[in-house]
C-alpha cells in the first residue's frame, strides 16, 4: 500500500513540474526545432541564445522587480508588525472587528483594487511609478503580515512582557528588545510571501505602470511575447531566469516558513 502512494505521489509530482521543465527544454531549444514533429522532449542540440538575450534585454526589468520586492517587504514590516503586536498585547478597542475587516480585505480581488489604485494615482501622480506599485503590493502582504504576527505575538508568555515591564522596559523597548527577536520566523515568512507576490504581481503592473519606460519582470515578459512571437527560447529563458529568485527563497526559507505559518496555532 505505501509503495502505491509513493508511485502516485510521484506522478503526481511529475505532472505539476513537467510545465516548469518544458519551459526550460523550450528556453534550451533553437528557433529553427520549434515546431519539430514529434516535438524535442530534451535539448539533444541545446543553445544559450535565448539567455544571451534574456540578460541583455531583461536585466533593467529584473533590477526593478527586485527594488518593488525589497520596498514591499520594508514597507509590509514596517506597517504590520507594529499593528500585529498592538491587536496582540495592547487589546486596543474595536480589535475583533478589525481582525474582520482584514481578513474581508484578503478576498477584495486583486484587480477591484488596481481600479481603485488607479483612480487615487491620477489624482496624487503616481501612476507609472514604482513607489506607486511598491504601496499597491504592500496592500496584499500587509493584512496577511498582521494576522500572522498577531497570531504568533498572542502565544508569547505574559510572563515574559511583565518581566521586561519589571525591569523598566517601555512597551516601545519591550517590543523591540524582546518580541521581535521572538518572531523571527514568522518575520522570515511575512518578507518572503510579500517578496513573492510583488515579484509576481501583474494586474498591478500593468494596471499602474502600463506606459513607464521602468517596468517589473512581468511586465517585461509580457511585452516580449508581443515583440518577440518566434523567439520562444528567449522568452522562456527570461521566465526562467525570473523564477529563479523565488525558487531559490523559498528553499532557504522552508524551514522557517513552516514555523512561522504554524505560529500560534496551539498555546499552552
Amino acid at each position: 500500500m505505501r509503495a502505491w502512494r509513493t508511485v502516485v505521489g510521484v506522478v503526481l509530482v511529475g505532472v505539476m513540474l513537467f510545465p516548469v521543465y518544458w519551459m526550460f527544454n523550450v528556453s534550451l531549444t533553437k528557433t529553427s526545432d520549434m515546431r519539430a514533429d514529434p516535438p524535442h522532449w530534451f535539448p539533444w542540440d541545446p543553445t544559450f541564445e535565448g539567455y544571451a538575450a534574456a540578460f541583455g534585454q531583461q536585466l533593467p526589468a529584473l533590477a526593478t522587480s527586485l527594488f518593488i520586492g525589497l520596498g514591499t517587504v520594508a514597507l509590509t514590516l514596517t506597517v504590520s508588525l507594529p499593528a500585529g503586536f498592538a491587536l496582540a498585547k495592547l487589546r486596543p478597542r474595536g480589535g475583533r472587528t478589525i481582525d474582520f475587516l482584514l481578513l474581508v480585505a484578503q478576498m477584495i480581488p486583486a484587480v477591484v483594487m488596481a481600479m481603485g489604485f488607479y483612480a487615487i494615482y491620477i489624482r496624487l501622480g503616481l501612476l507609472n511609478t514604482v513607489p506607486g506599485l511598491i504601496v499597491a503590493d504592500s496592500t496584499l502582504a500587509v493584512p496577511f503580515g498582521v494576522l500572522l504576527f498577531r497570531a504568533f505575538m498572542a502565544s508569547i508568555p505574559a510572563e515574559v512582557m511583565a518581566a521586561a515591564q519589571i525591569d523598566g522596559a517601555s512597551t516601545w523597548r519591550t517590543f523591540v528588545s524582546i518580541v521581535l527577536p521572538l518572531s523571527r520566523n514568522s518575520v522570515i515568512t511575512v518578507s518572503l510571501f510579500a517578496f513573492l507576490w510583488a515579484w509576481s504581481d501583474f494586474i498591478f503592473a500593468s494596471t499602474l505602470n502600463r506606459n513607464s519606460d521602468v517596468i517589473p519582470i512581468t511586465l517585461g515578459i509580457f511585452r516580449y511575447i508581443g515583440n518577440n512571437t518566434t523567439q520562444w527560447n528567449s522568452i522562456m529563458a527570461t521566465a526562467v531566469i525570473a523564477s529563479l529568485p523565488a525558487a531559490f527563497l523559498l528553499v532557504l526559507a522552508q524551514r522557517y516558513i513552516a514555523a512561522g505559518v504554524t505560529a500560534g496555532a496551539v498555546k499552552d
